[in-house]
């Protein structure tokens, strides 16, 4: 009994950081929406499919811009900084590509950028 006391009241031992499992499921979701933007490149702007994959796209940095605003989130402020801006300019950009005035690459070469970096 008293052990199971002394073990209850034990400090708790921190928990490994897990950073490679957080990047690889990154990366996996870029993965799966950057492909989704590959796949409709040959399809108007007002496609079903284009207009899903640039909200999927769009929700993905509106996550990332989410989470690096956040006081707990550890990374530098400089990088937060960069990650934020980079997700204004990917909404205003699949603003424009959804009515046909920008294309979907560059959308894309951001986002194979971000996972040669979390590749990395």
């Amino acid at each position: 009994m008293q052990h199971t006391t002394e073990m209850a009241t034990a400090p708790a031992q921190p928990v490994p950081f897990r950073q490679p499992e957080a990047r690889q499921g990154e990366l996996q979701i870029f993965e799966r929406v950057t492909s989704a933007l590959l796949s409709t490149l040959d399809r108007p702007h007002t496609d079903t499919s284009v207009i899903e994959a640039l909200n999927d796209n769009r929700r993905l940095w509106q996550a990332l811009e989410s989470d690096v605003s956040s006081e707990h989130n550890l990374l530098p402020d400089e990088l937060k900084a960069k990650i934020i801006s980079v997700a204004l300019w990917v909404e205003r950009h699949s603003q424009l590509a959804s009515t046909g005035k920008a294309r979907l690459e560059a959308l894309i070469s951001v986002n194979q950028a971000i996972m040669k970096g979390l590749a990395a």
